[in-house]
C-alpha cells in the first residue's frame, strides 16, 4: 500500500479525465450538426431511460466494492472474496432488469424501437462485467487510465467514420455500448495479479446485501435529480429539441466536471484504507486538501463558462445552438456544488455513514423534482438546470451540516476565499474585453488563455500558499528533468 503514489494516481486520472474533456471536443460538433438537435435529443431521453434500468441493476454494488476493496488492499484472500461475491450479485441483477427492460421495452416504445434494444445492453453488460470499481479501490488507477484511453480513440475514429446522417442515431448509440463492453473487458485479464478463482461453496452473495442495500438508496435518490430532468423535460415539453439543447450544456458542464472530482477520485479509497486503521488526523489533513483544490479549479471554471459562453457555442456546436448558451451560463453553477459534495458525499460513505449521505441526496432528490415541476413548464429547459443547480446546492449544504462535528464550515469556505477574489477579478476582465468580439475559435481560445493567466497572476499577487507550493512542486520537477 505504502508504494502506490497518490501523486501518480492523481496524473494518471488527471490525464484520462483531460482525455474525455478533449474528446468530445472533438467528435461533440461533429456529432451535433450531423444528428441534429432531435437525434441528440432522442439518445439523451434513451439514455436517461435506461439508465434508472441500469441503476437498479447495479444496485450499490460499485460503491461497496469499492470502499471494500480499499479497506482489504493487502489481503489477497478477503479480495477474492469480495469480488466474486459482488459478480455473482451483479449478474443476477442485471440479467434480471435486463429481462424487465426489454419486455417493457417491447410493449410501450413506439419510436426509436432500435436506439432503446442497443442500449439495454448496457443494463446487462455496465454491470455484469464491470470490474472498474475493484481497480478503483485498488487505487491502480494507471490500469483504468490506458485500458480506457485506446478504447476512447477507437470510440471516436468510429463515430467519424461511420455516423454520417441523421439516419445515423442507432450506429451513434451501437458504438458507444460496443465501446463500453471493450473497456469493461480490457481489464478482466489484470485481476488475476489481485485475486484467485474462488471456494465457490464457500461464497454468499448476499451476505452483505443489507449494507449494498443502504447504498442503493441514495444511488436512487442521485439518479432523481441527475437524470429525472431529462425525463420531465422529455414528458412535460415534448420536444427532442429542448432535450438536446439541454444535453449538450450539460455535457460541457459535466466535462470540466471530471477535472473538478479528479482528485477527490484518487483520495477515496485511500481515506478508506486510513479509516480502517483509524488514522483520522490524516483523513481531515487530505479531506481539507480536496477542499482546496476544489475551490481553485470549480470557480474559474464556473466563473470562465460564463463569461466565454456566447463566443463558444455558436462556432462549436452550429447556428442551431444559440439556446445553448444561456444553459450553459446556468449549468456552470454545477461545478462549484458538486465539487464541494463529491468530498463531503464521498467522506460520508468511505467512513460508513452512508444513513446521512442517503438523508442528503434525498433532500436533493425532493427539492429537484419540486423545482423541476414549478420551473420546466414555464422556462423549458432554463427551468430544468434551474432545478438541478438547488438540488446539487441543497445536497452540498447539507452533508456539510450533518458532518459540522467533524468538518468545519468556516475552514471549507476560508479554503476558497482567494479562488474567489481571483476568480471574480478574472470574469469582469473576460466579460469587459470579451463582449466585442465575433464567435470564433481563436477568441475564444484568446479568452481562456487570458482568463487563466488573470487568475494565476492574482493568485501570485494573494501569495497563495496551495497554488504557489504546487507551482514549485511543478516547475522543480521540470527544471530536474532538463538538468538530466
Amino acid at each position: 500500500m505504502s508504494g502506490k503514489s497518490i501523486k501518480k494516481n492523481y496524473i494518471y486520472n488527471l490525464a484520462y479525465q483531460i482525455l474525455l474533456l478533449i474528446t468530445p471536443f472533438i467528435t461533440t460538433p461533429y456529432v451535433s450538426r450531423v444528428l441534429l438537435p432531435d437525434g441528440v435529443g432522442v439518445i439523451s431521453f434513451a439514455f436517461a431511460v435506461t439508465q434508472y434500468f441500469t441503476l437498479f441493476a447495479g444496485m450499490g454494488i460499485a460503491t461497496f466494492g469499492r470502499r471494500e476493496v480499499s479497506y482489504h488492499q493487502d489481503n489477497r484472500r478477503e479480495l477474492t472474496q469480495v469480488f466474486w461475491e459482488l459478480k455473482i450479485l451483479a449478474l443476477m441483477t442485471s440479467l434480471i432488469w435486463f429481462l424487465i427492460f426489454i419486455t417493457l421495452a417491447m410493449i410501450y416504445v413506439r419510436n426509436h424501437h432500435l436506439v432503446y434494444i442497443i442500449f439495454s445492453a448496457n443494463i446487462l453488460i455496465g454491470v455484469a462485467f464491470d470490474a472498474s470499481w475493484f481497480f478503483a479501490g485498488m487505487e491502480e488507477f494507471g490500469k483504468l487510465v490506458f485500458r480506457n484511453t485506446i478504447v476512447k480513440i477507437c470510440d471516436v475514429v468510429f463515430i467519424f467514420l461511420f455516423v454520417k446522417s441523421p439516419a445515423d442515431v442507432p450506429v451513434y448509440v451501437f458504438g458507444a455500448v460496443f465501446f463500453n463492453l471493450m473497456s469493461l473487458l480490457s481489464l478482466w485479464p489484470e485481476l488475476p495479479k489481485y485475486i484467485d478463482w474462488p471456494d465457490w461453496k464457500a461464497l454468499d452473495p448476499f451476505r452483505n446485501i443489507k449494507i449494498i442495500w443502504s447504498l442503493f438508496i441514495p444511488s436512487v435518490a442521485v439518479q432523481v435529480y441527475t437524470v429525472l430532468d431529462k425525463l420531465m423535460l422529455g414528458v412535460i415539453v415534448g420536444s427532442p429539441a429542448e432535450n438536446g439543447y439541454y444535453e449538450l450544456a450539460l455535457r460541457i458542464a459535466r466535462m470540466a466536471l471530471l477535472v473538478v472530482t479528479s482528485l477527490g477520485s484518487v483520495m477515496t479509497p485511500r481515506i478508506g484504507y486510513l479509516f480502517k486503521k483509524n488514522e483520522h488526523e490524516k483523513i481531515l489533513e487530505y479531506i481539507y486538501k480536496c477542499f482546496k483544490f476544489s475551490w481553485f479549479i470549480s470557480v474559474p471554471m464556473c466563473l470562465g463558462l460564463i463569461a466565454v459562453s456566447d463566443n463558444f457555442v455558436i462556432w462549436f456546436f452550429g447556428a442551431n445552438y444559440v439556446r445553448v448558451a444561456s444553459l450553459l451560463k446556468i449549468s456552470s453553477f454545477l461545478l462549484i456544488f458538486i465539487g464541494l459534495s463529491y468530498i463531503t458525499g464521498q467522506y460520508l460513505v468511505t467512513t460508513g455513514q452512508q444513513n446521512l449521505y442517503t438523508i442528503t441526496v434525498t433532500i436533493g432528490a425532493a427539492v429537484n423534482f419540486v423545482f423541476n415541476i414549478i420551473f420546466i413548464r414555464h422556462y423549458h429547459a432554463d427551468g430544468a438546470l434551474i432545478a438541478s443547480v438547488v438540488a446539487e446546492a441543497a445536497v452540498a449544504f447539507s452533508q456539510i451540516y450533518f458532518l459540522s462535528d467533524e468538518l468545519s464550515f468556516v475552514k471549507i469556505l476560508s479554503c476558497g476565499k482567494n479562488y474567489l477574489a481571483a476568480g471574480l477579478v478574472m470574469f469582469a476582465a473576460l466579460r469587459y474585453y470579451g463582449s466585442d468580439l465575433i464567435s470564433t475559435p481563436r477568441n475564444t481560445f484568446t479568452l481562456i488563455f487570458a482568463g487563466a493567466g488573470i487568475y494565476f497572476a492574482v493568485l501570485l499577487i494573494f501569495r497563495d500558499e496551495f497554488f504557489i507550493m504546487n507551482l514549485s512542486a511543478i516547475t522543480n520537477r521540470l527544471r530536474r528533468k532538463t538538468q538530466n
